[in-house]
């Protein structure tokens, strides 16, 4: 056997060395361990007929490795694998891990590989135990439990005892006729040997705990879908789907001749497919079988999640059957969480959105959530977040969700719209405490944000969630938890200047509130509505939304909401070049907020007087008024408006010809800006700094504050800001008269 291996290890390195390979080339290719490369070229170990024959075809040696392998006289260790995948692709990183635990005799001996049903745990395994054979001398045994094969009898571990005792060839007068002393004749029989176990398909601990070899030499290798958290000690390896070009590799190799050249529409079925090589490779069958379908038509076909899991099933394997195992073993209240989480949404689901939907308290919901994850049903994202891949999202909504009433499923839908609004308007509130707020939001049980930090850090992460559910709500007829929504982001929206989605959301809270016929929430969606649309420098369409909303207002006898609209109104006449008119109409305002007690509108107010009062040219007065808004802001404790404010100043000082104060002043506005989390109101300070120092010559300094306000927002709008009017035309080398800043109510 020494020396069958020494002449093999010399043919191995002649024919790698006539390649131009290197053995750490030559092992990421096969692929295995590099020191195993070197280990077979001094002859110091065997390679098995798998590794042999891979080597072989890589090598191009048309056999003559698998004759120096396979000589009459050399004795090998029963290896009892099945044939390992031909289209295993990837999975370098699983193998090196799994080969570093079969080499590490200090460690635990038993490794455990979980992941969700389909992601090719049982190739991967059996792929590595091929890799591995010439390590075990005594041998390598494949046992399949059957626990996630539909329609398989699952394999007790007594059963599995004998088979092992028979396979170790313990002879048969040892093994005792019951099934006491089954264990310790096994243990027995592994003494002093070195035995790889691979365990496939366990569903779980207790179905292979008496398995486990007392004799540390030995390895075993476990697949299940399930986390086997009850083996304490064991190594766990994680697989997950492939990622993105080995999924589309898996897809070439399967699909055959008909994949060449389709590279961009084989992509796509990897991603229809989950990347989940089980789902490629089912898509491959399929795509072989039917000789018609270009690749690019079959991509389309998987690209109708209604069709998809029909299409996933070549007669004999199916991932829809894969799927319902891992389902079939919850416990009903968790099969039925794993249906409703369908019903959101968004990709990542909150532990406190599934737990609305389920209609559970918060803890309840997260050892719930636990036990989909540890059947890889869901996958924790974060630490208080799920996700589910869109092959299982689509099984959950075509199989699982059904099996719930459709009373139920409305129910849950109305606690989830419920809960995210009550955590919108809690987060709205913090945003801008001093707001006037027609009560919208009923008073829902649940617990609020505790600070503005953490309101902003969930609202800058989940308001596209929310905007998906405002629609949602549209589209299923639930009015008022649609504008409700929308007038509750309205908040973080006017700080993030995210115009689109205002407008988007508002739009539908009108529809929603004409469909009830709900004249004030119309009204108050098209007054906000027209915010949006102005800030953005759509001014026609501004003036329109607030002379509706002034109609409605007046309709229902409304008086904040009347003042509200006209003073809307006003802004859209300063930034449509009627600096008198407006500054009319806002002292009228002012006095109007001033006697409703509403301090905040107030300030507001007069920050628009000292706009027009710039455009004016009484630039004393508009400092002075802009200054004075200013304190009343601090008083409040509106740090925005209190960076609103000073940059107002800045811009009148900057008009007014006194750039040392407005540079002063500009600088100011950016730290305020930065504090409070508005990088709109930085970038205006920026902006407006970079006029000052272009106006005196300092054209570098310039484009460096002009470079730093468009990483912070690039799309400060002329019509409505002047600092960005002047930047146009400074950058232009001409002169032209500024304008003012955007309005909010």
């Amino acid at each position: 056997m020494a020396e069958t291996n020494i002449e093999f290890g010399a043919e191995l390195r002649r024919r790698r060395e006539a390649a131009g390979l290197s053995q750490l080339v030559l092992a990421r290719r096969v692929p295995c361990d590099k020191s195993w490369i070197s280990r077979l070229e001094k002859g110091t170990g065997t390679a098995s007929p798998d590794l042999a024959r891979r080597l072989d075809h890589l090598l191009g040696a048309v056999g003559g490795l698998m004759t120096f392998a396979h000589r009459k006289g050399q004795q090998s260790a029963f290896i009892g694998l099945p044939p390992a995948s031909e289209h295993l692709v990837g999975r370098a990183r699983e193998l090196a891990d799994i080969g570093t635990f079969v080499r590490d005799g200090s460690g635990p001996n038993v490794c455990v590989l979980t992941g969700t049903a389909g992601v090719g745990k049982t190739a991967l395994a059996v792929r590595a135990g091929w890799d591995a054979a010439d390590l075990f001398p005594d041998g390598c045994l494949y046992l399949d439990f059957g626990a996630h094969t539909p329609g398989a009898t699952r394999l007790t571990y007594k059963d599995a005892l004998r088979a092992l005792l028979t396979a170790l060839k313990v002879p048969g007068e040892e093994i005792p006729p019951g099934d006491a002393g089954l264990a310790g004749v096994y243990q027995n029989a592994l003494r002093g040997r070195r035995v790889l176990l691979v365990l496939d398909n366990v569903g779980a601990s207790d179905q292979i705990r008496a398995l486990l070899p007392a004799e540390r030499a030995c390895r075993v290798l476990v697949t299940s879908r399930n986390r086997l958290n009850a083996l304490d000690d064991a190594v766990v390896v994680q697989v997950g789907s492939l990622n993105d070009a080995d999924a589309a590799a898996l897809f070439r190799s399967a699909g055959g001749e008909r994949t060449e050249g389709a590279d961009a529409a084989a992509d796509r079925v990897a991603k229809h497919c989950a990347r989940l090589p089980l789902a490629i490779t089912i898509a491959a069958a399929r795509f072989r079988a039917d000789p018609v379908w270009s690749v690019e038509d079959f991509a389309t076909e998987l690209a109708d999640e209604r069709a998809r899991l029909e299409l996933l099933d070549d007669g004999e394997r199916s991932i829809e059957a894969a799927f319902a195992v891992s389902c079939n073993a919850l416990e009903d209240a968790e099969r039925q969480m794993f249906g409703l989480l369908v019903l959101h949404p968004a990709r990542r689901i909150r532990v406190d959105g599934a737990a609305a939907l389920a209609g559970v308290a918060p803890i309840r919901a997260r050892r719930m959530l636990s036990r989909l994850a540890d059947a890889h049903l869901v996958t924790y994202e974060t630490t208080d977040g799920v996700v589910m891949h869109d092959l299982l999202r689509g099984f959950a909504r075509e199989r699982i969700l059904p099996e719930t009433g459709a009373g139920e499923r409305s129910a849950a839908t109305l606690r989830l719209l419920d809960h995210e609004v009550s955590l919108a308007e809690s987060c709205g509130r913090l945003l801008d405490p001093r707001r006037h707020r027609a009560s919208m939001v009923p008073d829902i049980p649940g617990d609020g944000f505790a600070d503005r930090d953490t309101a902003l850090d969930w609202i800058q992460s989940e308001w596209p969630v929310l905007v998906d559910l405002c629609h949602e709500a549209a589209a299923h007829g639930r009015h008022s938890q649609c504008w409700q929504l929308s007038f509750a982001l309205r908040d973080y929206f006017f700080l993030a200047k995210l115009w689109d989605p205002w407008v988007s959301t508002h739009q539908v809270a009108v529809k929603c509130a004409r469909a009830a016929g709900a004249e004030r929430e119309m009204a108050i969606a098209l007054n906000s509505l027209g915010i949006a649309h102005a800030d953005r420098g759509d001014l026609a369409v501004a003036a329109e939304q607030y002379q509706q909303a002034l109609k409605l207002f007046r309709t229902i006898g409304d008086e904040h909401g009347i003042t509200s609209a006209l003073s809307n109104l006003a802004w859209t006449s300063i930034y449509l070049g009627r600096p008198e008119q407006a500054l009319q109409d806002l002292r009228i305002v002012r006095q109007a907020y001033q006697q409703f007690g509403n301090r905040r509108n107030a300030a507001i107010t007069l920050r628009a007087i000292a706009l027009a009062e710039t455009e004016l040219g009484v630039f004393h007065d508009a400092v002075e008024h802009a200054l004075e808004a200013r304190r009343e802001f601090e008083t409040l404790d509106l740090p925005l408006d209190v960076a609103m404010s000073v940059n107002c100043a800045a811009w009148a000082h900057f008009q007014a010809g006194d750039l040392e104060a407005a540079a002063t002043d500009y600088e100011t506005a950016r730290e305020l800006a930065d504090r409070c989390g508005s990088r709109y109101e930085a970038a205006r300070a920026a902006t407006g700094l970079g006029n000052v120092l272009a106006v005196t010559g300092q054209i570098g300094e310039a484009a460096g504050q002009w470079t730093c306000a468009d990483a912070l927002h690039r799309s400060l709008e002329p019509s409505v800001l002047g600092e960005a009017r002047i930047r146009s035309t400074l950058w232009l080398g001409d002169e032209a008269p500024g304008m003012p800043e955007g309005s909010r109510d």
